[in-house]
């Protein structure tokens, strides 16, 4: 047993004369209104854990905070892709090194309590020990640009099929003489046909189906513009 703990003794001196003693590492538990990090020394040491606000100053107080304990160039940070994501920017443009951490294990919370301290404490340790060695995009390059644009396309591609759905339910029950002449149309025929059906002498049942079809079809074509327009 002596000879267990001289040898573990002597790997830790060992580690203490390799190790840059001003380095440290953090780790970020990220939330929608707050960021909680803790710094982690060279010998992987607890040297502080803090609350920031997710905003510019924010980032800008986590980095000092860290700075003013030791030299940081890795990070560990959860969420990187969301919550994160701004904080995961502020880093690399200070020179940090990101790493994606996803969070703990239940078994693991289960353990050691739960906490965002425990989670973040976690998050600083698996970089500490190489365990994470994701590392993350920039996030501000042609691929980030291409995936933001694709949200704007992808919403109007849904809501475009949506209101085409929402015209061909209301054309169902449409006057007969609305209706018939609009049977078997492609939907860009159907929808230049509705945009142009008249009011006059419908009732009050059947005006409202014409002024429905007609706004419907005028979105489906705005819609298809937009969705054209995002291609380029």
């Amino acid at each position: 047993m002596s000879g267990t703990r001289d040898g573990e003794t002597r790997h830790m001196i060992a580690l203490s004369k390799t190790v840059d003693r001003n380095e440290i590492v953090i780790g970020v538990d990220t939330h929608k209104d707050c960021h909680v990090g803790v710094a982690l020394s060279a010998l992987g040491a607890v040297l502080d854990s803090r609350s920031f606000p997710v905003t510019a100053d924010g980032y800008q107080d986590l980095l000092d905070w860290s700075r003013n304990m030791g030299r940081v160039t890795r990070a560990g940070v959860e969420g990187t892709g969301s919550y994160g994501v701004g904080l995961t920017r502020a880093l690399q443009a200070a020179g940090v090194h990101v790493i994606e951490v996803n969070r703990p294990n239940r078994a693991m919370r289960r353990r050691r309590g739960k906490s965002d301290v425990v989670d973040v404490e976690a998050t600083a340790r698996a970089v500490f020990s190489g365990e994470a060695t994701a590392t993350v995009k920039s996030g501000d390059g042609p691929i980030e640009a291409i995936r933001v644009l694709k949200i704007a396309k992808d919403s109007a591609v849904k809501a475009r099929v949506q209101a085409v759905n929402q015209l061909k339910a209301v054309l169902v029950n449409a006057p007969a003489g609305v209706r018939e002449p609009l049977d078997g149309l492609a939907v860009p025929q159907l929808l230049a046909w509705c945009t142009t059906l008249a009011q006059d002498g419908l009732g009050a049942a059947g005006s409202a189906v014409v002024h429905t079809l007609r706004r419907l079809a005028r979105r489906v074509q705005y819609l298809d513009a937009e969705i054209k327009n995002s291609r380029r």
